[in-house]
């Protein structure tokens, strides 16, 4: 299946994005009259035709439209502090999307090592996760964020903080879901006592993801990929 990511379709012809129309062309050495499949990012799969065969601006013909691809009805938001190594965040971008991720998050906590992401970057290693996938909707990918700013717009019901210390933790795997579950993920070094103070006084929930000592984008992976098995059971 030859499958493109161009957002926003609107018209029954589409123009490639000069980088999706040079793999089309130059790569796969697709031409005219092909067949090609689309997706825009937001629930579209579209499947096209090939126009006009031309490297820098593939035309298509859409021919077919199925709306809300692979639809599911919860939402699932990641909030996680980039490692020092931004290569261990991208690929939990990668398999996140993968297995399914609505939204994530980047967070400036205290003890972060990284302040800064190439947000760019980062949309090309989702966009590329959700084409290998076979995904219609991409995830929402949200600039770094001081922790303090990010905690006074979340809804506490439905968000849960990952942490080290030793206090009350509910395990994440039997938490009373409900239909969109944000879970906090700290740094290299964990969330300092003050962020955790921060978030109980905000009334976010405490959690744990196994006995495992887990680096930052493992948690993070293991909390993406347990959400997304309680939601799958909770429907079945």
């Amino acid at each position: 299946m030859h499958l493109f990511y161009t957002p926003i379709l609107h018209e029954q012809t589409v123009i490639l994005p000069e980088e999706e129309s040079k793999h089309a062309i130059k790569v796969l050495r697709l031409v005219k009259g092909n067949f090609v499949n689309l997706v825009d990012g937001s629930g579209g799969f579209y499947k096209a035709t090939i126009e006009q065969d031309n490297p820098k601006k593939c035309v298509l013909r859409i021919v077919e439209t199925v709306k809300q691809f692979g639809y599911r009805p919860f939402h699932i938001h990641v909030a996680v502090a980039p490692t020092k190594n931004i290569d261990r965040i991208e690929w939990f971008l990668e398999k996140a999307t993968e297995i399914g991720v609505n939204q994530i998050s980047f967070l400036l906590c205290e003890r972060s090592e990284r302040k800064q992401v190439n947000l760019d970057r980062l949309e090309k290693v989702v966009v590329s996760a959700m084409k290998q996938s076979v995904k219609a909707y991409k995830p929402v990918l949200t600039d770094i964020i001081p922790f303090k700013e990010f905690i006074k717009n979340i809804q506490p019901d439905n968000t849960y903080i990952a942490h080290l210390e030793e206090h009350d933790r509910t395990p994440l795997h039997r938490i009373n879901l409900r239909d969109s579950a944000c879970v906090l993920i700290g740094p290299e070094g964990d969330f300092s006592p003050a962020e955790i103070k921060l978030a109980y006084e905000k009334n976010i929930k405490p959690i744990t993801l196994g006995n495992s000592r887990l680096r930052t984008e493992t948690a993070a992976l293991v909390a993406c990929h347990t959400l997304n098995l309680l939601y799958e059971m909770k429907i079945a």
